[in-house]
């Protein structure tokens, strides 16, 4: 049994290092865990490098984040570890990533509304950041993205507290953000939404990059585009709900 499973079906013991802990914070961290097994599988991770982070219900600005030198597929429920906007960890055993804290730090104390924080380098994902016309609205894929996306240029590695006012001034109110010669992020009002939004930017991106730069592809016209954006968003929050339980099926089928 993988250690996911493991974890899955868990028992009283494997939380004892972690109480007292809410039955909200446990599914918060089951979800992740599921998150960063799913992003494994679909080849998202980075060595032990980038991260997917979730705000703890019920904790003001607390998240959980990966431990730094794990692999995705070795993030557990239980070894996810807890910290604050003050890059202070709470629970569990770091130490934690510098760019984690830098970068998901920032955008949960920007964006109440980003429960789940995706940030990721993603090969199809590097490559459109590395074009000068961005993400276009070639696919239905990308569609879902029509003016909802934003740009960020490349300033090194993000560590500093210049660069957080940077990156959440850039991200602003979107759902996601390419960075230039980097990767992105991607915002969700949950665990699910995130992971969903991340798969469809992810194939968007491949569907560009198969498509190339051609001066002949074909764009819809921004009456459609603007229709097919509010058509695929009009699950608001709920979006990515009905994908969770196939997504959590390939994880418990491999």
């Amino acid at each position: 049994m993988s250690s996911f499973k493991q974890a899955f079906h868990f028992n009283s013991e494997q939380w004892a290092d972690l109480s007292p802990i809410s039955d909200q914070e446990k599914q918060v961290r089951i979800d992740l865990a599921t998150a960063y097994q799913l992003a494994y599988l679909k080849n998202w991770d980075d060595g032990i490098y980038t991260h997917i982070s979730a705000a703890v219900p019920g904790e003001d600005g607390a998240y959980l984040l990966n431990r730094f030198g794990l692999r995705f597929n070795e993030v557990t429920p239980q070894n996810l570890v807890k910290v604050n906007l003050h890059c202070q960890i709470l629970t569990g055993e770091g130490p934690v990533n510098q760019t984690g804290f830098v970068i998901h730090g920032a955008v949960h104390a920007a964006r109440p509304d980003a429960n789940c924080v995706f940030h990721l380098h993603v090969d199809s994902v590097i490559a459109v950041s590395a074009q000068i016309q961005g993400l276009l609205p070639i696919s239905q894929h990308a569609l879902r993205f029509y003016e909802d996306i934003a740009y960020h240029h490349y300033q090194g590695l993000a560590l500093s507290s210049d660069e957080q006012v940077h990156l959440v001034n850039s991200l602003g109110n979107k759902k996601a953000i390419l960075l230039h010669n980097h990767g992105s992020i991607v915002c969700g009002s949950s665990v699910q939404q995130a992971f969903y939004l991340m798969d469809v930017l992810d194939k968007a991106c491949k569907i560009q990059v198969l498509a190339g730069l051609s001066a002949n592809l074909v764009h819809p016209s921004q009456k459609i585009c603007e229709l097919t954006y509010k058509q695929l968003c009009s699950d608001g929050d709920d979006e990515g709900q009905l994908e969770w339980p196939a997504y959590q099926r390939i994880l418990l089928a491999s």
